[in-house]
């Protein structure tokens, strides 16, 4: 892969700037930069989704390149097929051994030579494509790839709208590897998996006769399968391929950093000193202006190789504010059923939540979490029982797909409900990192990392006094969750919150939790919430 020249950008947004990489062959590449450097939209250029400005991403011709998004359901046209009939998709086997029976039924009729040796010939073709995807131990590599990645036998019967968005994930994880493709596009590829899963990944990965390009916040993940690695830095819009790990990245950047501030001060120093001499001996006699203009030449020769110290990218910052009080009891739910068909997921569950607290809502994955807030939102309707939201609550809501967003519309007009003035409000997006020309990329052209952080702004903006999020951490880089953590810690409105990422949760200072189907509330245990967890990543049913 050579990505030649390549430029692009958003409206006057720059994105890229004449980056030139050079990719081998079985090459595995981690990408790494702050949340809307460009990574994702590297993979939409090298999908040939969108055009660049400028330079071009040469491929080989009719290589297979499989991808996996952030978001998957985007991904997945048919979500009414079942989870076997989907995986068994990545190898269009049937269809070839189809096509191929019918040509030899037009083969054994055809009487002109010409038109016969046509038709072998493309015989020949879909030969060549079954034996690609060893049509005959097709089916055995499928069920290792399902055993390695815990895929259990009741999912296998599932239709994939049946799937919670973790599991619609590990499913097309499972299914882009059995597809067999010779690039792997993975964009943050383990959020989805268990140890033992990601395990096997990883050794899946480093087996792999082909070129890895993977975006992913998960340090040991890259360390284990990347042989080198490419930042992209969102300041000067460039890239850089760095050889080795994500480690040894992180090394050669931060002693070149080094490097590089010591020679800015050792300049800095040298060109105080040539400035002093030449403001004393500039006008003297002729010994001393030889003097000045001896320095003036070796301060423009400094000057002219003058190195800069690059600005560092800011960190999002802002506060969760609330306008007015709630209630006492900003919700009261009692005696909720709801369920889907003869999947049943509660039955008189009751629980009320009081003003200020933290409150958390966990249970395995599938049994309703995203559900009882949809209940709650009033987005779905229950079977039966009763939900109570006090009168006075105002409602911040995240939805784990941005639901509160218009992808067809920019930043700024995502924002058309506020009071603000249109410098009050680029002021506003500037503690979220939008700045100057960001504010007016449409919403489809951002990061999930970046459509997250708008998410907040939006829900921030509102200052409400009930926060409802359903896991708020998905799209953002560690340093990011770490600074909204805080931020939710400090609030003192309601939040009621479903996350599996512990380490978040674990800094919220969360008062009680529920624990789902059963009903019970407890107060907050770590060590329940990583039993969960571990459970979570594990038992995808």
């Amino acid at each position: 892969m050579n990505i030649k020249d390549l430029s692009m950008s958003y409206g006057l947004q720059t994105v890229f700037d004449n980056i030139n990489i050079q990719i081998k062959d079985k090459d595995k590449v981690g990408i790494v930069g702050v949340n809307g450097a460009g990574k994702s939209t590297l993979f939409k250029l090298i999908l040939k989704r969108i055009e660049p400005d400028k330079g071009k991403i040469i491929i080989k011709h009719n290589t297979r390149i499989g991808y996996l998004p952030q978001v998957i359901k985007d991904e997945i046209p048919n979500e009414k097929i079942t989870v076997l009939d989907f995986l068994l998709s990545g190898r269009p086997i049937k269809e070839l051994e189809n096509k191929l029976n019918n040509i030899y039924i037009k083969a054994s009729e055809e009487k002109d030579d010409h038109k016969l040796k046509l038709l072998m010939t493309d015989i020949e073709k879909i030969q060549a494509k079954l034996d690609y995807y060893d049509i005959y131990e097709a089916e055995n590599i499928l069920i290792k790839i399902i055993s390695g990645m815990n895929i259990s036998d009741k999912l296998l019967d599932l239709t994939l709208d049946q799937l919670s968005g973790g599991q619609k994930s590990k499913i097309a994880f499972a299914r882009l590897l059995y597809s067999k493709p010779e690039i792997l596009l993975l964009d943050e590829p383990t959020n989805h998996l268990d140890q033992d899963a990601k395990d096997y990944i990883i050794n899946y990965l480093k087996n792999y006769n082909g070129i890895i390009l993977v975006i992913s916040h998960d340090i040991d993940f890259l360390n284990s399968i990347t042989t080198s690695t490419l930042f992209i830095d969102k300041v000067s819009h460039k890239a850089e391929l760095f050889p080795g790990s994500y480690d040894k990245f992180k090394k050669i950047k931060e002693e070149r950093e080094k490097t590089i501030e010591k020679l800015a001060n050792k300049q800095e120093k040298e060109e105080e000193k040539l400035k002093r001499i030449i403001a004393k001996y500039i006008g003297g006699n002729e010994k001393k202006a030889r003097i000045a203009k001896d320095r003036q030449k070796k301060l423009a020769k400094l000057e002219s190789n003058k190195v800069s110290i690059q600005k560092k990218y800011k960190e999002t910052n802002f506060k969760l504010k609330v306008d007015t009080k709630s209630g006492t009891t900003p919700i009261k739910v009692t005696n909720l059923k709801f369920g889907y068909d003869q999947n049943l997921l509660y039955e008189n569950l009751s629980f009320d939540i009081s003003r200020g607290e933290k409150f958390l809502i966990i249970g395995e994955n599938g049994i309703g979490k995203s559900t009882l807030l949809k209940l709650i939102l009033n987005i779905i309707s229950p079977i039966s029982g009763n939900i109570e939201l006090n009168d006075k609550i105002t409602i911040g809501y995240y939805a784990q797909e941005h639901e509160i967003l218009n992808e067809e519309k920019n930043i700024i007009e995502n924002f058309n409900n506020t009071t603000l003035s249109i410098g009050q409000l680029r002021a506003y997006l500037g503690n979220f990192l939008f700045t100057g020309n960001e504010v007016y990329k449409k919403i489809k052209h951002l990061s999930p990392g970046e459509r997250s952080r708008v998410a907040l702004a939006k829900i921030a903006i509102n200052k409400p006094n009930l926060l409802i999020l359903d896991e708020p951490t998905n799209h953002l880089d560690p340093d990011t969750q770490k600074i909204i953590a805080n931020t939710f810690k400090e609030y003192d409105g309601t939040l009621l919150l479903v996350s599996h990422n512990l380490e978040f949760v674990d800094n919220l200072n969360i008062q009680r939790m529920l624990i789902l189907p059963s009903g019970e509330i407890k107060y907050y245990n770590k060590k329940i919430v990583e039993y969960y967890q571990k459970l979570n990543k594990k038992n995808y049913r």
